[in-house]
């Protein structure tokens, strides 16, 4: 089965300093009040076609009657899937989607048959580093820019329709991608339908809904006391991280780099495997909390080696001050 990036990375938790959290403090993702969870989780939303992605994400504000709420990755009015949806609080988590890798499945009409075999060759010819010019109507400079396809598989071929599942990295134009790839065949090509399946570690299996089923969970908890189907919906914020490497801190540490103080190595539990320097991480508490995220000064075999010096550099705070004790 082909995967995105992130998603053939192995990483092992290594131990630096046992410790144990303390109860008194904090709370597990999965136990926050359904509250909190409303102005700081994320949803798995089924765009329907029509509606802007703007829109969509307008909708669930509305819906939950919040403040604010902003999607990750635009897709066309006609374009159907995947768009994560973060809540309140949690906007500027949609940041780390941007950059990850993406998944469509595709309807490309060829305007003459093209024998299968044929077909198959060109689409190898597509497949990794390419050159991608973005269309005329586009929200970015038009220049010819160098995109990845991870993977460019034919599902289906039925006459002139071909069912293509293309994983790329984000930036991607896959309307654009449809027709070069009918300007190599010679036939010409043009996409009839997509749908996008994949955003980071968000799939059509991770809890994908739609806006009627927020909506109906929204007045059942609102009117019937009854939160299960809400919390169905909305998840929490550390979903959105689940493909950064991570670094767990002591109970002690969580208040100063609630502030944007760096994380220093004394500060570390833990830690994956196979992190470089210059990755962003995300910086976790002991209860699988999101804290901060950073860049990260050290491979994880330095920071295992050494016992001193700054570790992460803090970029974003998302854990507000207080929650965890501040060391006397």
């Amino acid at each position: 089965m082909s995967k995105l990036p992130f998603e053939n990375i192995k990483r092992e938790i290594l131990v630096k300093k046992r410790s144990r959290t303390n109860n008194e403090y904090g709370n597990y993702p999965d136990n926050r009040p359904i509250e909190e969870l409303i102005n700081y989780g994320i949803i798995n939303l089924d765009k329907p076609a029509g509606p802007t992605s703007h829109q969509c994400s307008d909708y669930v504000q509305k819906i939950l009657h919040i403040e604010k709420a902003g999607h990750s990755g635009t897709l066309d009015p006609k374009v159907t899937g995947v768009l994560p949806t973060a809540l309140g609080r949690a906007t500027r988590i949609v940041q780390t989607l941007l950059k990850a890798g993406k998944e469509y499945v595709a309807v490309m009409h060829l305007h003459k048959l093209v024998a299968g075999g044929k077909l198959k060759s060109v689409l190898k010819e597509f497949t990794g580093k390419i050159k991608q010019l973005p269309p005329v109507r586009s929200a970015v400079k038009r220049k010819l820019r160098e995109k990845e396809i991870y993977y460019l598989e034919l599902l289906e071929m039925d006459g002139q329709d071909v069912l293509l599942k293309i994983g790329c990295e984000a930036g991607t134009y896959v309307r654009k991608l449809i027709h070069d790839i009918g300007v190599k065949l010679g036939c010409g090509a043009h996409m009839s339908e997509l749908r996008r399946t994949k955003v980071a570690c968000f799939d059509e299996q991770s809890n994908l809904i739609t806006l009627q089923d927020l909506a109906d969970a929204y007045h059942f908890w609102k009117n019937e006391n009854n939160e299960k189907y809400l919390r169905y919906c909305i998840q929490p914020i550390e979903k959105a991280i689940e493909h950064l490497p991570k670094i767990w801190v002591l109970d002690s540490t969580v208040n100063a780099l609630c502030h944007g103080i760096d994380l220093a190595i004394p500060g570390i539990s833990k830690l994956n495997s196979g992190i470089e320097e210059n990755d962003l991480v995300a910086v976790m508490s002991l209860k699988d909390e999101l804290i901060a995220l950073g860049t990260v000064k050290l491979s994880s075999e330095q920071i295992m080696k050494k016992e001193k010096g700054i570790a992460v550099k803090i970029s974003k705070v998302f854990m507000l001050p207080n929650i965890y004790p501040r060391i006397k």
